[in-house]
């Protein structure tokens, strides 16, 4: 049985009314943590219109994105910003961490899981390509040495991604794509997809990628970029794919969010910080 809360009063669905509750319910969060390209907006000694914007979305943090879900949080990247991001929307949970690649914007918060360990009593779980997590244990070596006494480092459990896999009761689905010359890893779970820092995507990820309710995809700027699509690219490959919505993440300060905004089709829109979109549990 389920029971609800219906004028300051619990009462019983019914196994019929349970049925369609459950049908209804909203169970996976997903919350833009940040939207911004490596160097973030407003960027260090810019006085460009974006930049000097008063819009809280032209305010653009290094781009990462939290699953919710009862059974698992997940994390996606741990920019720079991970600290102010976790104090500004209020993360006390991460229970897993899925890597994409090892530049600097998506990893350089990495330390700041050692805070998870202390509220969870428990290593983080780190999924990653075998390479990317080979960068990791370069990149971050002091974290796996034993600290001095006293001592504090964030505590992993490192697992390479080499096809799906789980967390709680979400299956991730790993999609390589090219970011320039490099192999990028995006996530699809359910019926969503993350996908950032992409220049192309090879035919056998396109295919992972339909059928989607929600895709999102970098794109950086208007102009043309040798490793990011612009937002002419990304917008042929939404009509490729036909997710039934799509929304743009990792923009430079070159795109104001209104303007750009109102010059997207019906199921595309920009991402901005603290965006929150709910979608239903893919394993109902």
């Amino acid at each position: 049985m389920v029971y609800i809360l219906e004028g300051g009063k619990f009462s019983c669905l019914g196994p019929i009314r349970e049925k369609i509750a459950k049908k209804e319910r909203v169970l996976v969060e997903l919350l833009f943590l940040g939207t911004g390209t490596s160097v973030g907006v407003p960027m260090i000694g810019c006085d460009c219109p974006v930049c000097t914007s008063p819009d809280p979305r032209n305010q653009r943090s290094r781009s990462s994105l939290l699953i919710r879900h009862e059974s698992a949080h997940v994390l996606i990247d741990t920019t720079p910003e991970l600290r102010q991001q976790a104090l500004r929307f209020g993360l006390r949970r991460v229970d897993a961490v899925l890597l994409t690649h090892t530049h600097a914007d998506h990893i350089f918060g990495f330390d700041d899981l050692r805070r998870f360990n202390h509220l969870q009593g428990r290593p983080v779980p780190v999924y990653g390509t075998p390479e990317t997590l080979d960068n990791i244990r370069t990149i971050f070596a002091y974290a796996f040495r034993p600290p001095q006494p006293g001592g504090s480092k964030p505590e992993v459990e490192l697992h390479p991604v080499q096809g799906a896999f789980r967390l709680g009761r979400l299956t991730f689905t790993p999609v390589p794509v090219l970011h320039g010359r490099m192999t990028v890893t995006g996530y699809r779970v359910g019926r969503v997809a993350y996908v950032t820092d992409v220049s192309h995507i090879p035919p056998s990820s396109r295919e992972l990628l339909r059928g989607l309710d929600v895709l999102i995809l970098g794109a950086l700027r208007f102009r043309p970029h040798p490793t990011h699509l612009s937002i002419e690219e990304a917008l042929a490959v939404i009509d490729d794919l036909k997710p039934r919505r799509a929304y743009l993440t990792h923009l430079s300060h070159e795109v104001d969010h209104a303007a750009a905004n109102g010059q997207l089709p019906p199921p595309v829109q920009l991402a901005y910080d603290g965006l929150r979109i709910q979608v239903p549990d893919p394993e109902d």
